[in-house]
């Protein structure tokens, strides 16, 4: 499996999808077709935490009037399902690694997965 989610309106996202072959990915447009349950267990399997892919920049989050800091993770599974804005992009997924947002640390790691 090799899986990239992602925003069709995020500029970062589509600069950073650029920077990769991703001839052999299926690309998902999160709006569009929206992530399932099953590819959250997938993420979660994999990062270790709901919280380690969810997005604290979401403006759902001011509209909602939530508080991060009182979230569980089950609360934080709940909301990626229920809105794509939750979900921290772009998240790559394979069969054994994540890779979740564009922070440095994650592109360089992205770098060298597709060096490999």
């Amino acid at each position: 499996m090799k899986k990239v989610f992602y925003l069709k309106t995020c500029d970062t996202c589509l600069k950073i999808l650029k920077k990769f072959n991703l001839k052999d990915w299926e690309l998902r447009e999160i709006k569009i077709n929206p992530i399932t349950e099953e590819e959250v267990e997938q993420m979660y399997k994999l990062a270790g935490s709901y919280e380690a892919f969810f997005s604290k920049k979401s403006n759902q989050i001011k509209l909602r009037e939530l508080d991060p800091k009182k979230l569980t993770e089950e609360d934080y599974k709940e909301l990626i399902l229920d809105h794509y804005t939750f979900l921290k992009r772009p998240v790559f997924l394979t069969d054994t690694e994540i890779f979740i947002g564009n922070d440095k640390k994650n592109l360089e790691a992205l770098r060298a997965h597709f060096a490999d």
